[in-house]
């Protein structure tokens, strides 16, 4: 699986995705933020802490390889990596919900 598109709507807080096998993606910027694996972000869950990300923005967006993202908040948060079947799960996990 592979991204072809990739779409921000800013006035909504969107990200959205293209996918290789047809499928579309939408994730919020606030669910991105907060869905942020990265060392710092597991650890501040671990100690029960949460991340406030209301009014987040999505400044920048990397590739990492052929199937992941970087991507860099307007908190300055840019340490996260988001593998493609990890922003898949969040997708579909949204639309289970």
């Amino acid at each position: 699986m592979q991204i072809l598109g990739i779409r921000t709507d800013d006035a909504k807080g969107i990200l959205n995705l293209d996918l290789d096998d047809g499928t579309q993606c939408s994730l919020s910027y606030t669910r991105l933020r907060t869905a942020c694996r990265c060392a710092e972000c597991t650890a501040l869950h671990r100690r029960g802490g949460s991340i406030a990300a209301a009014d987040i923005i999505l400044k920048t967006i990397e590739p990492v390889g052929s199937n992941a993202l970087n991507l860099h908040f307007s908190d300055g948060h840019a340490r996260g990596i988001y593998p493609l079947p990890y922003l898949v799960e969040l997708a579909m996990a949204k639309l289970q919900a």
